[in-house]
Parts: structure tokens; sequence; C-alpha cells
């Protein structure tokens, strides 16, 4: 379920040498499947484990997970990054916001996942997210943009160059992506 570089594990041990005896790591979402979702890792002392917690075993700890979290960590990948500025634990954590559907689930249910799992994060960055409102029934994805992206001189090249290669090339049914976005009045034409 969750991957642990072995920078993350070697830097885990080294904080949890510092700790009572018995504590662990904890990884958890707080608000899963929402668009607020947070992922977090912290100490999970002895008397705090849940029988219903999951336990994954690594070199020297186990990390532990409420059941409720668990779909939505699924994937997740946790390292130890450093660079130039110094070092930082990174989670990358791409169902947390919401769990990842099956491979013969919807054409509808996939593309959203899609766009939720992949997508909006890279537009986040800027401030900005796209919502899925419907497939056409001669398989185009409508798209409406939101936040930053909402008005931006540069949405054409990320709806063509980015989000519609992505989706095509994920899902080769599909022919097009829309957008229904009035970016000149700051809302949607779809309506």
């Amino acid at each position: 379920m969750i991957t642990i570089k072995d920078a993350a594990q070697e830097h885990f041990r080294k904080l949890l040498s510092n700790q009572a005896e018995g504590t662990q790591i904890r990884v958890f979402v707080m608000n899963p499947g929402t668009p607020t979702a947070e992922c977090g890792v912290s100490y999970c002392p002895a008397d705090t484990i849940e029988d219903t917690d999951i336990e994954e075993k690594f070199n020297g700890f186990s990390v532990y997970i409420d059941e409720i979290s668990a779909p939505f960590l699924e994937e997740t990948v946790i390292d130890y990054v450093t660079d130039e500025l110094g070092s930082q634990l990174t989670l990358k954590a791409p169902n947390s916001k919401m769990r990842k559907v099956a491979d013969d689930a919807p054409l509808i249910e996939r593309v959203n996942y899609l766009i939720q799992a992949q997508i909006n994060p890279q537009l986040a960055n800027h401030g900005g997210h796209v919502n899925l409102i419907e497939i056409t029934d001669d398989n185009y994805v409508v798209l409406q943009f939101g936040g930053g992206c909402n008005g931006c001189s540069m949405v054409d090249v990320t709806l063509k160059e980015g989000i519609e290669t992505q989706i095509m090339s994920e899902f080769p049914e599909i022919k097009g992506v829309q957008d229904l976005t009035d970016h000149q009045s700051g809302s949607h034409s779809y309506y």
C-alpha cells in the first residue's frame, strides 16, 4: 500500500531512536476522499495502536494506518529528499482526495479519477482546478475550469497540450476535450 524510499526509512529510524520504546509511525488522511483531504505522518506510541489498524512492516519500524484512511493511501510514496535548500520529507498520495477506481469502472469514473488524482494537483500549483461536466455520446470530455485557471491567458495551451493530451493518452476512446468555461466573464457557459 505504502512505499517508503530508503532515505525516508533511514530518517524514520533516526527519529524513532529518540522516542519512547515501542513508538512507531502513523500515516493518515484527514478528510479522506474530499477536495480538502490532507495526508500526514506522526509518531504512533504503542498505546495508541487500535485493533483495526493496518500494520506495514519496514526495516526497524512499523507503519500503522487506520482502516478509514487505508483505501485513500494506496500507491502512496514517502521519500526524504535533500537538495541545496536542505532536506524534507515528501509524501505523495495520489488517491487521498478520491479513492482509486477499478480498471473496469465506467469511463466517466475513470476519467474523473485521472482528473482528480493527476490533473488537478498540477493545476493547484497555479491556484486552479478543473471539473468534469460530462462525457458526450460521441466521446468528448466536457470540462469547466475554476480558480486561477478561469480567465488565464494560457488556458488553451493547458487544455490542448496538457489536459487533452494526458486524457487521450490514457483513454484512446476519448476523441477530445472541450472547455465550456466563459473565461471573459469569469463564469462557465454550460448552463
